[in-house]
Protein backbone atom coordinates (compact mmCIF):
# COMPACT_ATOMS: atom_id res chain seq x y z
CA UNK A 1 0.00 0.00 0.00
CA UNK A 2 1.33 3.45 -0.90
CA UNK A 3 2.47 5.48 2.10
CA UNK A 4 -0.01 8.33 1.59
CA UNK A 5 -2.94 5.97 1.20
CA UNK A 6 -1.89 3.94 4.22
CA UNK A 7 -1.56 6.98 6.48
CA UNK A 8 -4.88 8.41 5.30
CA UNK A 9 -6.62 5.15 6.09
CA UNK A 10 -5.06 5.03 9.56
CA UNK A 11 -5.75 8.66 10.43
CA UNK A 12 -9.33 8.67 9.16
CA UNK A 13 -10.23 5.36 10.81
CA UNK A 14 -12.91 5.35 13.55
CA UNK A 15 -14.20 2.47 15.63
CA UNK A 16 -17.56 1.58 14.18
CA UNK A 17 -19.67 -1.47 13.51
CA UNK A 18 -18.36 -3.97 10.96
CA UNK A 19 -20.62 -2.48 8.30
CA UNK A 20 -20.17 1.31 8.31
CA UNK A 21 -23.18 3.53 7.78
CA UNK A 22 -23.35 6.06 4.95
CA UNK A 23 -22.70 8.74 7.55
CA UNK A 24 -19.53 6.92 8.62
CA UNK A 25 -18.39 6.74 5.00
CA UNK A 26 -19.06 10.45 4.53
CA UNK A 27 -17.15 11.22 7.74
CA UNK A 28 -14.09 9.36 6.47
CA UNK A 29 -14.34 11.02 3.05
CA UNK A 30 -14.33 14.49 4.60
CA UNK A 31 -11.22 13.65 6.63
CA UNK A 32 -9.55 12.10 3.61
CA UNK A 33 -10.31 15.26 1.65
CA UNK A 34 -8.53 17.29 4.32
CA UNK A 35 -5.60 14.90 4.55
CA UNK A 36 -5.03 14.78 0.78
CA UNK A 37 -5.60 18.56 0.57
CA UNK A 38 -8.49 18.37 -1.90
CA UNK A 39 -10.25 20.35 0.83
CA UNK A 40 -7.86 23.08 2.03
CA UNK A 41 -7.76 23.75 5.76
CA UNK A 42 -9.55 27.01 6.49
CA UNK A 43 -11.72 26.60 3.39
CA UNK A 44 -15.30 27.90 3.26
CA UNK A 45 -17.43 25.78 0.94
CA UNK A 46 -21.09 25.12 0.32
CA UNK A 47 -22.79 21.85 1.12
CA UNK A 48 -23.50 21.26 -2.58
CA UNK A 49 -19.80 21.74 -3.40
CA UNK A 50 -18.88 19.11 -0.82
CA UNK A 51 -21.49 16.69 -2.18
CA UNK A 52 -19.91 16.92 -5.65
CA UNK A 53 -16.32 16.89 -4.44
CA UNK A 54 -16.71 13.88 -2.17
CA UNK A 55 -19.37 12.03 -4.18
CA UNK A 56 -21.65 11.51 -1.20
CA UNK A 57 -25.39 11.98 -0.68
CA UNK A 58 -26.69 15.05 1.13
CA UNK A 59 -28.10 13.40 4.27
CA UNK A 60 -25.04 11.27 5.09
CA UNK A 61 -22.88 14.35 4.58
CA UNK A 62 -25.06 16.34 6.97
CA UNK A 63 -24.76 13.57 9.56
CA UNK A 64 -20.98 13.54 9.15
CA UNK A 65 -20.69 17.32 9.37
CA UNK A 66 -22.65 17.37 12.64
CA UNK A 67 -20.11 14.97 14.16
CA UNK A 68 -17.19 16.91 12.73
CA UNK A 69 -18.62 20.11 14.18
CA UNK A 70 -18.70 18.58 17.67
CA UNK A 71 -15.06 17.56 17.11
CA UNK A 72 -14.10 21.09 16.14
CA UNK A 73 -13.10 20.25 12.56
CA UNK A 74 -15.83 22.33 10.91
CA UNK A 75 -18.21 25.16 11.72
CA UNK A 76 -21.62 24.96 10.06
CA UNK A 77 -23.05 28.32 9.02
CA UNK A 78 -26.77 27.79 8.22
CA UNK A 79 -27.75 28.88 4.70
CA UNK A 80 -24.18 30.02 4.14
CA UNK A 81 -21.63 27.22 4.06
CA UNK A 82 -19.17 25.00 5.84
CA UNK A 83 -16.04 26.53 7.37
CA UNK A 84 -13.14 24.14 7.90
CA UNK A 85 -10.65 24.31 10.72
CA UNK A 86 -7.81 26.76 10.16
CA UNK A 87 -4.35 25.71 11.25
CA UNK A 88 -2.61 28.23 13.46
CA UNK A 89 -0.36 28.61 16.48
CA UNK A 90 -3.19 28.37 18.98
CA UNK A 91 -4.49 25.08 17.57
CA UNK A 92 -1.00 23.60 17.73
CA UNK A 93 -0.48 24.71 21.33
CA UNK A 94 -3.92 23.53 22.43
CA UNK A 95 -3.57 20.15 20.73
CA UNK A 96 -0.19 19.39 22.26
CA UNK A 97 -1.24 20.67 25.66
CA UNK A 98 -4.21 18.28 25.64
CA UNK A 99 -2.10 15.36 24.37
CA UNK A 100 0.41 16.01 27.15
CA UNK A 101 -2.30 15.96 29.82
CA UNK A 102 -3.64 12.63 28.57
CA UNK A 103 -0.36 10.88 27.83
CA UNK A 104 1.47 11.87 31.01
CA UNK A 105 -1.11 9.83 32.90
CA UNK A 106 -1.01 7.13 30.23
CA UNK A 107 2.79 6.83 30.41
CA UNK A 108 2.65 6.30 34.17
CA UNK A 109 -0.01 3.60 33.84
CA UNK A 110 1.86 1.92 30.98
CA UNK A 111 5.10 1.95 33.00
CA UNK A 112 3.27 0.32 35.89
CA UNK A 113 1.23 -2.29 34.03
CA UNK A 114 2.77 -2.71 30.56
CA UNK A 115 4.37 -5.92 29.31
CA UNK A 116 8.16 -5.81 29.69
CA UNK A 117 8.68 -7.82 26.50
CA UNK A 118 6.58 -5.22 24.67
CA UNK A 119 8.85 -2.43 25.93
CA UNK A 120 11.96 -4.33 24.85
CA UNK A 121 10.54 -5.14 21.40
CA UNK A 122 9.55 -1.52 20.77
CA UNK A 123 12.94 -0.27 21.91
CA UNK A 124 14.78 -2.76 19.70
CA UNK A 125 12.72 -1.76 16.65
CA UNK A 126 13.41 1.91 17.36
CA UNK A 127 17.14 1.22 17.60
CA UNK A 128 17.15 -0.71 14.32
CA UNK A 129 15.28 2.08 12.57
CA UNK A 130 17.64 4.72 13.97
CA UNK A 131 20.58 2.68 12.67
CA UNK A 132 18.97 2.36 9.23
CA UNK A 133 18.37 6.12 8.97
CA UNK A 134 21.92 6.90 10.11
CA UNK A 135 23.23 4.53 7.43
CA UNK A 136 21.57 6.71 4.77
CA UNK A 137 18.25 4.96 4.26
CA UNK A 138 15.35 7.38 3.98
CA UNK A 139 12.40 6.63 1.73
CA UNK A 140 8.67 6.02 2.00
CA UNK A 141 9.27 2.63 3.62
CA UNK A 142 11.35 4.28 6.34
CA UNK A 143 8.67 6.94 6.88
CA UNK A 144 6.06 4.20 7.18
CA UNK A 145 8.14 2.54 9.90
CA UNK A 146 8.50 5.85 11.76
CA UNK A 147 4.74 6.35 11.58
CA UNK A 148 4.04 2.77 12.67
CA UNK A 149 6.26 3.08 15.75
CA UNK A 150 4.69 6.44 16.59
CA UNK A 151 1.22 4.93 16.38
CA UNK A 152 2.17 1.84 18.36
CA UNK A 153 3.99 3.53 21.25
CA UNK A 154 1.46 6.31 21.82
CA UNK A 155 -1.46 3.99 21.10
CA UNK A 156 -0.23 1.43 23.64
CA UNK A 157 0.13 4.10 26.30
CA UNK A 158 -3.38 5.45 25.78
CA UNK A 159 -4.85 1.92 25.61
CA UNK A 160 -3.27 1.08 28.98
CA UNK A 161 -5.72 3.47 30.66
CA UNK A 162 -8.66 1.27 29.55
CA UNK A 163 -10.84 4.37 29.31
CA UNK A 164 -13.11 4.59 26.22
CA UNK A 165 -13.63 8.35 26.70
CA UNK A 166 -9.88 8.94 26.65
CA UNK A 167 -9.49 6.63 23.64
CA UNK A 168 -12.12 8.58 21.70
CA UNK A 169 -10.57 11.93 22.62
CA UNK A 170 -7.09 10.71 21.70
CA UNK A 171 -8.39 9.65 18.27
CA UNK A 172 -9.77 13.15 17.69
CA UNK A 173 -6.47 14.69 18.74
CA UNK A 174 -4.66 12.42 16.28
CA UNK A 175 -6.73 13.97 13.48
CA UNK A 176 -5.68 17.43 14.64
CA UNK A 177 -2.03 16.38 14.74
CA UNK A 178 -2.31 14.89 11.25
CA UNK A 179 -3.72 18.18 9.94
CA UNK A 180 -1.09 20.27 11.72
CA UNK A 181 1.67 18.12 10.22
CA UNK A 182 0.35 18.27 6.65
CA UNK A 183 2.86 20.85 5.46
CA UNK A 184 5.78 19.61 7.53
CA UNK A 185 8.56 17.96 5.54
CA UNK A 186 9.90 14.99 7.47
CA UNK A 187 13.70 14.91 7.19
CA UNK A 188 16.25 12.42 8.57
CA UNK A 189 17.23 14.76 11.46
CA UNK A 190 13.57 15.27 12.43
CA UNK A 191 12.87 11.54 12.26
CA UNK A 192 15.93 10.80 14.39
CA UNK A 193 14.92 13.36 17.01
CA UNK A 194 11.47 11.80 17.30
CA UNK A 195 12.82 8.27 17.56
CA UNK A 196 15.48 9.23 20.08
CA UNK A 197 12.85 10.92 22.26
CA UNK A 198 10.84 7.69 22.07
CA UNK A 199 13.92 5.76 23.22
CA UNK A 200 14.09 7.90 26.38
CA UNK A 201 10.43 7.12 27.08
CA UNK A 202 11.03 3.40 26.52
CA UNK A 203 14.10 3.35 28.78
CA UNK A 204 11.97 4.70 31.60
CA UNK A 205 9.21 2.23 30.82
CA UNK A 206 11.72 -0.63 31.06
CA UNK A 207 12.83 0.62 34.48
CA UNK A 208 9.19 0.86 35.62
CA UNK A 209 10.03 4.48 36.45
CA UNK A 210 6.61 6.12 36.53
CA UNK A 211 7.80 9.68 37.11
CA UNK A 212 10.61 9.25 34.59
CA UNK A 213 8.19 8.03 31.91
CA UNK A 214 5.85 10.92 32.65
CA UNK A 215 8.70 13.44 32.37
CA UNK A 216 9.98 11.86 29.14
CA UNK A 217 6.55 12.11 27.52
CA UNK A 218 6.24 15.76 28.57
CA UNK A 219 9.68 16.53 27.12
CA UNK A 220 8.83 14.70 23.90
CA UNK A 221 5.62 16.65 23.34
CA UNK A 222 7.26 19.94 24.24
CA UNK A 223 9.99 19.31 21.67
CA UNK A 224 7.48 18.17 19.04
CA UNK A 225 5.39 21.28 19.63
CA UNK A 226 8.41 23.52 19.21
CA UNK A 227 9.31 21.82 15.94
CA UNK A 228 5.79 22.38 14.64
CA UNK A 229 5.55 25.97 15.86
CA UNK A 230 8.59 26.71 13.71
CA UNK A 231 6.38 26.09 10.66
CA UNK A 232 4.18 29.15 11.37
Amino acid sequence: MARSAKRTKMAANKTHASTPSLGDVAYKKVLEGLFDKSIPTGAFVSQSELVKLLDVAVQPLRDALKILETEGVVTIHPRSGIEFLKLDLELTRSTYQFRTIIERAAAMRYAETGDMSEFKDLKERHEILISDIKSGQFDDAILDRVEDLEEELHGNMVASLHNPLVTTTAARLKNYVRLIRLDRLMTPPLALKTLEEHIVILENLEKRDLSGAEAAVSAHFQAAQQRLLGMF
